[in-house]
């Protein structure tokens, strides 16, 4: 018997984008939930990857594509970028229907350029899925909304998540497999997950083949620098430090690439504000897996083991504090990004929304840190042109402490087991 569904933040977002658009495609790494959301709205659906079809598929896809557009709407087609070709058939079926609400596409990987007509620009909304945040599993309580902080509301609830449950989710991860198994093998899915990257996916992506050692180097070499602004090179040296052979930084930045198009890694964006002195501002991404279990199992890392290297642990959980925000900001028409300036003043992550509000946010593991953290936060506020960027909707600590709060200067300090969108 199929699982029970387990709701989405990005639910309202699909219905809302269906609403106004004539198709709406959901991007996102693999089994982190996409064809199940799809389904959950879909009034039909269609299965490129069911071998019990899959050679009927091919047939009418070299006769008839449009055929297989046809079927009550919305009509679901799943990992679509399997018959590229249904890209510029939905792109048509929309202008002919001229009805919103026609087409859901689900992909797990970003098509190259080349395999589609039309880039989709007014008649496919895009739409970026991630693994669950710990408030879509029940893990957080959401007393705390990132809207509420938004709004200027202080914080206010108690978090019971404890440091042994925050690294067991951290470890699991998001994957609504993992959250929905209540037996053993929680945590096997993102190693099993890690294998199909190594192995499969990245290679078939472009349909180059790629050495999986390489693979698995790099993916190690970003794991151990998460939550850092390390460059190409940096990575390269390190990769070629476990490996005789090395990496050409042609291979790497393919191998990167390709990555990046089947949604393993989400690099955080440099934040460029304008600022009361001439301040040099650093523009390096900081590396970041979708979802951190990958950065987990790659390092080989248990929730017994993270208790033994607390400063893994603390980049980790900075990683899975920005995987939730970024869903949480999301739902508020908003992007994350992170602030550095040439005297390393910083701002782990700031959330800016549509409408030019944006908070501040640095992540802390245990309480020691927080006064430092809160500081931090005030001196960022003072050296922001405020006249140009508006004043910090808000400025919080996020931790995994049991208390939300307000503190000094109106800072706000968050536990992550009580945020939500």
């Amino acid at each position: 018997m199929k699982a029970k569904y387990l709701s989405r933040i990005v639910d309202d977002e699909l219905a809302n984008r269906l609403r106004s658009s004539g198709a709406v495609l959901i991007e996102g790494a693999k089994w982190c939930g996409k064809t199940r959301t799809a389904e959950n709205q879909a009034a039909s659906k269609l299965y490129l990857q069911d071998i019990d079809n899959r050679d009927q598929y091919l047939r009418t896809l070299d006769i008839k594509p449009s055929a297989l557009l046809e079927g009550e709407t919305p009509r679901l087609i799943d990992e679509w970028q399997t018959a590229p070709i249904l890209w510029d058939g939905v792109r048509f079926a929309v202008d002919r229907r001229g009805q919103p609400g026609q087409f859901i596409l689900t992909g797990s990987a970003v098509p190259a350029d080349d395999v589609t007509m039309h880039t989709g620009t007014g008649r496919i909304s895009r739409m970026l899925m991630r693994p669950m945040s710990l408030f879509e599993s029940s893990e957080s309580n959401g007393s705390v909304s990132l809207s509420s902080l938004f709004n200027g509301e202080d914080a206010d609830g108690t978090s019971s998540l404890t440091l042994e449950e925050l690294a067991f989710a951290l470890v699991r991860g998001g994957w609504p497999a993992s959250v929905a198994d209540n037996g053993g093998g929680a945590l096997s899915h993102a190693r099993n997950y890690v294998d199909s990257v190594v192995n499969y996916d990245i290679s078939r992506i472009d349909d180059v083949e790629k050495n999986p050692a390489k693979v698995f180097n790099l993916l190690q070499s970003l794991a151990r620098n998460t939550s850092s602004t390390a460059k190409l090179k940096t990575i390269m040296d390190d990769m070629s430090s476990g490996d005789d052979a090395g990496i050409s930084d042609k291979t790497l930045s393919s191998y990167m690439n390709a990555l990046k198009r089947i949604f393993v890694t989400e690099d955080l964006p440099a934040w460029s504000p304008r600022m009361r002195s001439r301040t040099a501002l650093r523009t390096s991404v900081k590396r970041h897996f979708t979802d951190p279990s990958i950065a987990a199992a790659v390092l080989r890392a248990s929730p017994e083991s993270l208790f033994k290297d607390f400063n893994t642990f603390g980049l980790l959980f900075e990683s899975l504090v920005l995987r939730d925000l970024r869903i949480y900001a999301q739902a508020n028409d908003g992007r994350a990004f992170h602030f550095r300036d040439k005297h390393d003043l910083e701002a782990d992550i700031i959330i800016e929304l549509y409408d030019g509000r944006w908070g501040a946010i640095e992540v802390k593991m245990g309480s020691k840190e927080i006064d430092k953290a809160v500081e931090n936060l005030i001196e960022l506020k003072g050296k922001i042109d405020v006249d140009m960027m508006g004043e910090p909707s808000f400025m919080a600590v996020v931790t995994n402490t049991e208390y939300a709060h307000p503190c000094k200067d109106g800072v706000q300090i968050v536990p992550i087991g009580c945020l939500r969108n």
